[in-house]
């Protein structure tokens, strides 16, 4: 990797769009240290600290701490995510987006951007005023700011903010390496480690510091990213053989291929919706207010606390059920058999058409069962840890790994591809 980044910065042309997303990144970062007006930061992040395990807490750390700081970029880019994958799942069901993003080519592509921009200030605009609202309702503002010009003030900037935010992805989409979009979550999420370690050691000062504890959690995180990586790039490769025909005088076709199925081919989304709904209940069981010790109320509130058994069982099935339902969606096998039968492609010892079809669809469940156990078990390993070290800050840690190392080898394979094409333009010219 970071000879790949030393080859890239010695090429001019990337150099420019290295140092652009950079500069993007500075800008994200200065945003992200600017508070909004009328909001009493410090009972904030206490409020916040207590919703750790919650879909608030989720939101902090996809925004790199800004979302506990009340800052200009709070939402960050939680509302383009939650627009894309709206618009991912509209385009299944409604026939009309399906035939604009399948048949429409690159006209399609801009009215589904279009459309997915315009959805995303529209759920920036309900989360701003339900972000406003939780403050107001909690006491979280400063002095004096109950009026409507302190709570239009300080909507209209987090709206303002998030729609900033998906602007500057674009523009690194466009004009630096990578996506953008992706690379601003990578940002967000590393920009929250040196808090992390911090809170460590000011928990670890509380009490002796088991040293052998600490290389033994070293040594696990090394190895869950050595693992992320190994399932990222690995795939179930089926092979394709292709009938020759004769057309004229020649003769075409009569190659062998194959088909590339990735083992997780719905990357971070299952554990993200997991989270979201399997975390509701308790957020808005919070927001009303925690029952009291003793009663039936505290009994329920307990066992679906984001630290019970029921609620990591609950969540890993849910990490499961997603999956196949983003794999169903993104890989369809009725469509691939096809698509094969139509180009003369026909896998060996299958007939084309129900066989390929079936074939296809029990690789494909395999393939998806083994990806989401292991989206399961790295997203609950750190609660499991975290139990036991009494630490919710732990509870996405699995997720924000998978983010982090994800965006990486992404990027990365955006900086080859790129080198690639400009060592053999001198053969295109």
């Amino acid at each position: 990797m970071i000879q790949t980044i030393r080859k890239a910065w010695g090429i001019p042309e990337l150099r420019k769009k290295m140092v652009f997303t950079l500069l993007i990144l500075l800008i994200f970062r200065i945003g992200n240290a600017i508070t909004v007006p009328y909001v009493n930061v410090d009972m904030l992040e206490q409020y916040l600290d207590q919703m750790g395990g919650t879909i608030l807490g989720l939101y902090n750390v996809m925004s790199g701490g800004a979302f506990a700081q009340a800052t200009v970029f709070a939402l960050s880019i939680q509302p383009y995510i939650n627009s894309s994958i709206i618009i991912q799942l509209l385009t299944v069901a409604i026939p009309a987006l399906e035939r604009l993003a399948k048949d429409g080519g690159e006209e399609g592509r801009k009215k589904i951007q279009s459309i997915t921009r315009y959805t995303t200030v529209g759920i920036a605009i309900l989360q701003a005023f339900g972000y406003y609202m939780m403050m107001r309702n909690y006491n979280l503002l400063t002095a004096g700011a109950d009026g409507i010009w302190p709570a239009l003030v300080i909507i209209v900037s987090f709206i303002a903010g998030s729609s900033f935010v998906m602007w500057m992805g674009e523009q690194v989409t466009e004009f630096g390496v990578g996506n953008g979009i992706s690379i601003i979550l990578f940002a967000g999420i590393l920009s929250r480690v040196p808090t992390m370690v911090s809170s460590g050691i000011a928990f670890g000062s509380q009490k002796p510091i088991n040293w052998l504890w600490v290389a033994l959690l070293i040594v696990g995180i090394l190895a869950l990213i050595v693992f992320i990586v190994f399932i990222n790039d690995a795939e179930r490769r089926i092979p394709v053989q292709y009938a020759k025909r004769q057309v004229g005088r020649k003769m075409y076709g009569g190659q062998s291929t194959h088909l590339p199925m990735k083992v997780n081919m719905s990357g971070v989304l299952p554990i993200i919706f997991a989270q979201s709904i399997a975390s509701l209940p308790v957020t808005v069981w919070t927001f009303i207010g925690a029952p009291d010790e003793g009663t039936i109320s505290r009994a329920i509130y307990d066992a679906i606390d984001t630290k019970s058994v029921i609620y990591m069982v609950v969540y890993f099935i849910m990490i499961i059920g997603f999956s196949y339902f983003y794999s169903s969606i993104q890989f369809n096998p009725v469509e691939i058999a096809n698509n094969l039968k139509k180009q003369g492609g026909f896998i060996p010892g299958f007939r084309p058409g129900k066989p390929t079809v079936d074939f296809i669809r029990k690789v494909l469940n395999k393939i998806t069962l083994f990806g989401a156990i292991y989206l399961g078990i790295v997203a609950i390993c750190p609660l499991i840890i975290g139990k036991f070290v009494s630490s919710s800050s732990l509870a996405i840690g699995g997720t924000s790994v998978i983010i982090v190392v994800g965006v990486a080898l992404e990027t990365v394979k955006a900086l080859e591809s790129q080198m690639l094409m400009r060592q053999y333009k001198g053969f295109l010219e």
